[in-house]
């Protein structure tokens, strides 16, 4: 079975949620991660040395005092002072980067980690804070270039193994996190973020074997993760198997009914099978718990719509591409309700914007089509509409061949 893209998009607001719980977790391990290393200065001065060396020392103490009572504005001050003193302290410089990402300011920490590694080329503990830094900044690329050497030299290290497994998920490179999150699983086998992020990763791939690997790992931990039921009835659903599919999202459901993607999944299933009554009744009761939620508001969207309920509809269609501004299924239903309002002016746009995303999608071109026709366009409308007839004679062609080749 092929991936529709409401099927991407209900995936890619489960692994994004988790992305965002996974950043928000984090926040309360300590002080050395997500943050970053605390280095200390190298030792307290002489008795014998300058007064500015003593000075220096006293900021650097008062920082890391302030740092452990989580008063960060005054450790910000303490380091400031430090490097008016001192612009090149390796110390100064790291921990200022940490109180400044611990202040949610982490784009701001990164000129400090790279001013300290100008001046102390190929430090540890500042090139680890500065992949941190990239990754909370949601620099991936970077942040992957620092990382494999580091993670390559500490394959027990799980935070480390993590971090990159996470930053190649972000790249869409699933193969390449799910053996960093494997290795960071071996280090940590009792994490569930791990093992749940884990999963995603395979059912990216569409690896059903491996997931269901990680889905007994998560059972024998936690016999009642929600999270772990909804991945999985994901799976069952994607190979067609849509009475497991449900079953895996009644269990999370009794696991935990406010669990997202519960009832936006259970109602995808039932809109899919043509139940828009219970189809409804579940997005909606998804909805009363997460309103921003993408899938639960595009599939009510395409019930209001079909219901001729054309505000209502518009209003939903704009809230599912608030949340994913990429969710070329929301852009289409939007296009065809502004055409259903007699808007089709303003139904060009969206269209446009699923095509951009997808110059395949057949049906957006038919539909803008239609909109530039009927607003006085009419050589570009029948243009995009013979686009819409030879894609889909492509697509047709393109399943004969495959039907034939199996």
């Amino acid at each position: 079975m092929n991936e529709t893209p409401a099927d991407s998009a209900r995936i890619w607001r489960m692994c994004m949620h988790q992305m965002a719980r996974w950043i928000a977790s984090i926040s309360v391990m300590g002080l050395l991660f997500p943050y970053g290393v605390v280095v200390r200065a190298q030792s307290a001065p002489h008795p014998s040395s300058s007064s500015l060396q003593a000075q220096m020392h006293k900021y650097l103490e008062q920082a890391l005092e302030a740092m452990h009572r989580d008063d960060n504005p005054a450790a910000e001050r303490a380091l400031r002072s430090a490097l008016k003193i001192d612009p090149h302290s390796l110390a100064a410089l790291n921990n200022l980067g940490i109180v400044l990402a611990r202040m949610g300011r982490p784009a701001a920490a990164i000129p400090l980690y790279e001013d300290a590694l100008k001046f102390h080329p190929g430090d540890r503990a500042t090139q680890r804070n500065l992949a941190i830094a990239y990754f909370k900044a949601e620099r991936y690329r970077p942040a992957m270039t620092l990382l494999q050497p580091i993670a390559a030299a500490n394959p027990a290290d799980f935070q480390i193994q993590e971090l990159a497994g996470l930053c190649e998920f972000a790249l869409d490179r699933y193969a390449e996190a799910s053996r960093y999150l494997e290795s960071a699983n071996q280090a940590d086998p009792s994490d569930l973020e791990t093992l749940d992020m884990l999963g995603k990763a395979y059912l990216r791939m569409k690896d059903y074997k491996a997931l269901t690997s990680v889905f007994a790992r998560i059972m024998k931990i936690n016999p009642n993760s929600a999270a772990a039921h909804v991945m999985m009835a994901t799976a069952y659903d994607e190979m067609s198997n849509r009475a497991d599919a449900i079953k895996e999202y009644q269990a999370a459901e009794q696991a935990d009914p406010n669990f997202m993607g519960v009832h936006s999944g259970l109602g995808y299933l039932y809109w899919r099978e043509g139940d828009t009554d219970l189809a409804e009744k579940e997005v909606r009761l998804e909805l009363q718990h997460f309103p921003t939620d993408p899938v639960a508001n595009f599939i009510l969207g395409q019930i209001l719509l079909n219901n001729s309920k054309l505000q209502e509809a518009e209003s939903c269609f704009r809230a599912a591409l608030k949340a994913n501004r990429s969710y070329r299924e929301a852009l289409l239903g939007l296009g065809r309700t502004e055409m259903a309002l007699n808007h089709p002016q303003l139904a060009i746009e969206p269209l446009r914007k699923a095509i951009q995303i997808d110059p395949d999608y057949a049906e957006a071109h038919f539909v803008l089509g239609t909109a530039l026709r009927r607003s006085g366009h009419n050589a570009e409308g029948v243009r995009e509409q013979k686009i819409s007839v030879d894609l889909q004679e492509k697509q047709r062609q393109t399943a004969i061949k495959k039907n034939e080749n199996q």
